[in-house]
């Protein structure tokens, strides 16, 4: 018979302690590609253990890399001709992957991805891509599940404009126009910190980028070849966030290491609101709560706003939070999904579009749940530390793709969990 890991933590805990975070997966993800570009080894350091990092090693091995991953670090030799194709049993499992695009076409001048899966978490096209490489001379087609690009002339600069701040097609675009001839201006550019690592690590390979950081990437291709670099990633926020948010709804004392709280300010603002102390410090914060938090609107944006990602974390806050929060989701329209899951743990929430009212209660029930994404399985099993009984997480496969020690974590921090695997539910027809 087969069988499936589940997370069981038991309601009630505190947490309290010191917690480590390591590399950011959007960003480490997004690093390896970019190795693609300079012939020889590159290394990335604090890279996540986690299975995305995995795929990803395998998908740059069919591309003809010799990777090892090593601890934290990720060990990259790229050979002077790299492989052109990326096919779909790798890239259906890992999104990211589609990041390969980008530097393939600019080292090989012809790439051939196939169209990503990934989280279920709404629609998310890839015609910001298409469009800005297009503008630099790609042509580009699609046919039986893969896009396919070319550049027989090679890339050239170009002026492009985004919809939308898209991280994705922001970091294609960066990777496509760092060896294209003459000057690439990309305006409304994404401005995460992991787009600042990516330029970087670029610039020192070699590459000429400004404004990482800004709305307006200005990208100089080089003509010479990039040399291969040593790089760490940059701390993740995202993660870092959770254990914000996980200390203030458990009335704890966490001191989150290895993430700048700068990156965090809009979130840390909103726990502020909702009655925590937060000492910021150097790539640390500390995150107090004494009292039951009240409740708190928020708006997920682009960044520097309030991070979609930490959607899940701020519905749970809201469900224990003393009177009613509106929680509104502007990035991804099937975040939602699993608002049905935490409503099973007796949370009151009411979703209308892409808002969703949240009426706190004291304390939730805890219930057999299951994890739809990386953060709502994560965002599942704080708000199980706010419940009475035991709450057990399914699909746990979920949070394995972005919290590498996350059971380890929360038992150092103070709470009963356990990591087991149960008899995969069978139903006869």
């Amino acid at each position: 018979m087969a069988r499936v890991d589940v997370i069981r933590v038991k309601g009630g805990a505190r947490l309290a302690g010191d917690v480590t975070v390591g590399g950011a997966k959007n960003s480490a993800l997004k690093l390896m590609a970019v190795a693609l570009l300079a012939e020889g080894r590159s290394v990335v350091a604090n890279v996540p253990r986690i299975t995305d990092i995995a795929i990803m090693a395998e998908v740059l091995r069919r591309l003809g890399c010799d990777v090892t991953l090593d601890g934290t670090e990720a060990v990259i030799d790229v050979p002077s001709e790299p492989g052109s194709e990326a096919d779909y049993d790798l890239v259906r499992r890992l999104r990211a992957s589609i990041c390969v695009l980008g530097p393939l076409l600019a080292r090989r001048g012809y790439v051939r991805v196939a169209l990503p899966g990934g989280d279920m978490i709404g629609s998310r096209g890839l015609d910001m891509h298409v469009a800005g490489l297009a503008r630099m001379g790609a042509e580009i087609s699609g046919e039986h599940g893969f896009v396919i690009a070319s550049a027989p002339g090679g890339l050239h600069g170009a002026k492009i404009w985004l919809d939308f701040p898209s991280v994705g097609a922001t970091e294609n675009i960066l990777m496509a126009a760092v060896l294209a001839k003459g000057v690439t201006e990309i305006d409304n550019a994404a401005r995460e910190p992991e787009i600042v690592d990516i330029c970087e690590m670029l610039n020192a390979m070699g590459a000429k980028i400004e404004g990482a950081g800004s709305s307006t990437l200005v990208i100089e291709g080089v003509d010479g070849p990039l040399k291969p670099v040593r790089h760490t990633t940059v701390g993740d926020r995202i993660v870092g966030g959770t254990w914000a948010f996980a200390s203030v709804m458990t009335r704890g004392d966490v001191t989150v290491h290895g993430v700048r709280p700068e990156f965090l300010d809009i979130a840390l603002d909103k726990l502020v609101n909702a009655g925590a102390t937060v000492e910021p410090g150097d790539n640390k914060f500390r995150v107090r709560m004494d009292a039951r938090p009240r409740g708190v609107d928020i708006v997920t944006l682009p960044y520097p706003g309030f991070a979609t990602d930490l959607l899940p974390m701020a519905l749970g806050l809201a469900a224990v939070a003393e009177g009613s929060s509106l929680i509104t989701e502007n990035i991804f329209d099937g975040r939602f999904m699993f608002v049905n899951e935490m409503v099973r743990l007796g949370a009151d929430i009411r979703t209308d579009g892409h808002h969703a009212v949240v009426n706190g209660r004291d304390r939730l029930s805890g219930a057999p749940v299951r994890a739809t994404d990386i953060r709502a399985g994560a965002g599942l099993v704080i708000a199980g530390l706010c419940a009475d009984g035991v709450t057990e997480v399914g699909e746990v496969h979920h949070i394995d793709r972005g919290y590498p020690d996350f059971v380890s974590d929360l038992a150092r921090l103070g709470v009963e969990v356990e990591r087991t695997d149960v008899p995969e539910p069978t139903f006869d027809f």
